[in-house]
């Protein structure tokens, strides 16, 4: 198996983790979750030597999916030139194609600048896989932080990228109109927790745990 490692860069005051993932040997990578500051995510790009091959969303809020549209734009700009491959931006599920459609107004009513709506290249929907930089990411519905959040489980390294659907010690708010905290605690449950105590994964803010720490101490995962 390659080595693969993972860098992450926190972006807006949300401090959400916007991760990249990529292949020690090929320098091939994915960037998930890009909310915003694409510069400060481009400068791990160009430091580490890498080459962008995916751009992955796990759910519609802006501090995930802000900056996705002017990373994609500065890449594919500088790769096309190159004669190089564009950058897709895949996912999240077409539930929160709203929220994606709804960033520059929410970011404007935060005081926010720079951020975009964006539309992704492909869509997701429970079941599908998304091959890339040599690995296989199964694609999980986990609705209830919202209704199209999905979460990628790539079971030969045993790690998964979770969004706002479990962090260490809590779990997604679901206090939005479109919040649903029974389907929330439900897709950790039916989804995730099964796969594996051993499964490692990162979440959209603060540090990173595995589904077993979360199944033996999460409170809001008991009972």
């Amino acid at each position: 198996m390659p080595d693969y490692r993972t860098a992450i860069v926190p972006v807006t005051v949300f401090q959400q983790n916007c991760t990249l993932l990529w292949n020690a040997e090929t320098k091939r990578c994915i960037i998930v979750d890009p909310g915003g500051e694409p510069g400060r995510i481009l400068d791990t790009v160009v430091s580490q030597e890498l080459q962008v091959e995916t751009i992955l969303l796990t759910h519609g809020h802006l501090d995930h999916a802000g900056g996705a549209l002017a990373l994609k734009g500065t890449i594919d700009l500088d790769y096309t030139a190159r004669g190089w491959d564009k950058v897709p931006i895949i996912g999240p599920d077409a539930r929160d194609r709203f929220l994606l459609d709804s960033i520059e107004d929410v970011s404007h009513n935060l005081g926010f600048q720079g951020l975009r709506n964006v539309t992704p290249d492909r869509f997701l929907t429970e079941g599908e896989t998304v091959e890339t930089i040599g690995l296989t990411f199964d694609v999980l519905h986990c609705p209830g932080h919202t209704p199209g959040h999905v979460v990628f489980v790539e079971k030969t390294l045993r790690f998964a990228l979770v969004g706002d659907v479990l962090f260490q010690g809590s779990v997604g708010r679901t206090d939005f109109p479109y919040g649903d905290t029974a389907a929330l605690i439900d897709s950790i449950k039916t989804k995730l927790l099964p796969l594996g105590d051993d499964i490692s994964f990162i979440c959209g803010h603060g540090p990173g745990s595995t589904f077993g720490a979360e199944r033996q101490r999460n409170a809001f995962l008991q009972g």
